[in-house]
């Protein structure tokens, strides 16, 4: 039509373009982590409840399934399960890995199950110490058979997508089992700063766990796709969810190190992350991850975040990438500070960072967290990328009507959650808010939705209390 001038014939078809049958499908769906599932082992598991909550599912027409982020947990600095912290990007949380089904693959007989426990509040100690032996029997069994399944380990093992993780992963898990040390860089200094032939010496010594290692991510894989595939066999697709920072005593960072903005002598950060005070905290919020040195990652062409998104890809249809203000501007906390008070804004990557990957990976199917402090930067961002955003109902009453999260300030390009992981359950949230509040929940009649959404969402919760500065 850019040919056409005032006064010329339309096309036959003009009336074709309907704004409203062309409108966005909206979709449904439910945040629940497998670890909320039921389990007879304290904890939910990638087994036959899973499938009886995708049935369900699939049932109530959702065609969404949310979890939270699936690496493994960190153990050593007191996380207590949480999936925020964990070890390694983009390995497996081998807890999930459902016991039962290891018995239908032969690696473990009836007799070696436990006593069931019945999952309440999940005690994580307790829940590694009854199955992490049987998980470690299981894979050490797949290593030593023959047949089918061996030879599939052995073809997962060879995978570039899987090798360039999965290897560093596990020597870095062996050594770390090996030692007193808290932190990776409180290693004995040639395996702290990697020298060839240490690493090389760890690798045989530990030959054993290494393979047992890389056994146990082949499992949770194995249970996880499976899983996958018979959700969007059902027509639901499954939402995974990406924290933006890894942890400092991880894999990612000790095999990395001049991503990261770290000392070069000693690899111990020298700026990590938080958030600047707000009006819910008056020293901010300290997260104390390991920064990335942006410029330093722009010159291999972001690889390690390429590599990342591909095996998020992999297991999820879709992924929300937690904290996505910072890919715009982040918080720099010098490192050793107790507070979050005395930090800097820097430039995040930006769009450079996003070409990158959808030249590299083809596609940007993801949901970008931007609750918080955002700037203009941070919306011009994510809608530049075609990324939805969120909003979350229970943020909604305690203001007046400009409130972003009022159903009337909503976008078409935005996930909308009575809460999220972050937040109480509804039922919490309404017995704690201030008597106004209610009533404007009462004034805009929302209070039966938000009873609705109760029901359907289940909330995991924790239990636990570019590099250039901006103006």
């Amino acid at each position: 039509m850019a040919l056409l001038g005032a006064g010329d014939d339309l096309p036959p078809n003009y009336t074709h373009d309907d704004p409203f049958r062309n409108a966005i499908y909206r979709r449904a769906g439910v945040l629940l982590h497998p670890t909320s599932l039921p389990g007879k082992y304290g904890i939910g598991e990638l087994g036959a409840e899973a499938i009886k909550f995708l049935d369900w599912l699939h049932k109530t027409g959702c065609s969404i399934w949310q979890v939270l982020p699936l690496v493994p947990p960190g153990r050593k600095s007191g996380e207590d399960g949480s999936p925020y912290a964990g070890q390694d990007a983009n390995c497996g949380n081998t807890l999930l890995i459902s016991l039962d089904e290891l018995v239908k693959d032969h690696l473990l007989e009836e007799a070696d199950l436990p006593d069931a426990i019945p999952v309440n509040n999940i005690d994580y100690v307790s829940v590694a110490e009854l199955k992490d032996p049987l998980i470690v029997k299981a894979a050490k069994a797949l290593v030593n058979s023959e047949g089918f399944l061996r030879n599939e380990l052995e073809e997962f093992r060879k995978r570039p997508q899987i090798s360039g993780w999965v290897e560093d992963a596990a020597l870095f898990a062996a050594i770390d089992n090996d030692t007193d040390a808290r932190v990776w860089w409180e290693w004995p200094e040639p395996l702290r700063d990697r020298h060839p032939d240490a690493l090389e010496k760890a690798r045989e010594h530990h030959r054993e766990f290494i393979d047992a290692f890389v056994a146990q991510q082949f499992l949770f894989q194995k249970q996880w796709q499976a899983l996958h595939k018979y959700a969007n066999d059902k027509g639901i697709k499954i939402i995974g969810d990406m924290p933006i920072y890894v942890g400092g005593h991880s894999a990612d960072v000790w095999a990395n190190r001049n991503k990261f903005e770290l000392n070069i002598e000693t690899g111990i950060s020298s700026l990590v992350s938080g958030v600047p005070p707000d009006a819910f905290s008056a020293t901010g919020q300290l997260w104390g991850s390991p920064l990335y040195n942006w410029k330093a990652m722009a010159k291999d062409g972001y690889s390690w975040w390429i590599k990342r998104m591909q095996r998020a890809f992999e297991l999820f249809d879709e992924f929300r990438i937690d904290h996505f203000r910072g890919f715009a501007g982040y918080w720099a906390v010098p490192a050793g500070s107790e507070t979050a008070m005395l930090g800097t804004w820097k430039m995040g990557p930006r769009e450079e960072f996003f070409d990158a990957v959808k030249r590299a990976v083809g596609k940007i199917d993801i949901i970008a967290e931007d609750l918080g402090v955002i700037t203009g930067d941070v919306v011009a961002l994510r809608k530049n990328i075609g990324a939805p955003g969120m909003s979350v109902l229970q943020f909604a009453f305690g203001s007046d009507s400009k409130n972003p999260y009022l159903l009337h300030n909503h976008e078409v390009d935005q996930v909308v959650y009575p809460g999220t992981h972050d937040n109480a359950t509804t039922l919490g949230w309404w017995q704690r808010i201030p008597l106004q509040e209610k009533e404007n929940v009462r004034s805009l009649e929302l209070l039966r939705c938000l009873i609705v959404f109760s029901v359907t969402v289940k909330i995991w919760r924790c239990h636990l209390h570019a590099g250039e500065e901006l103006c």
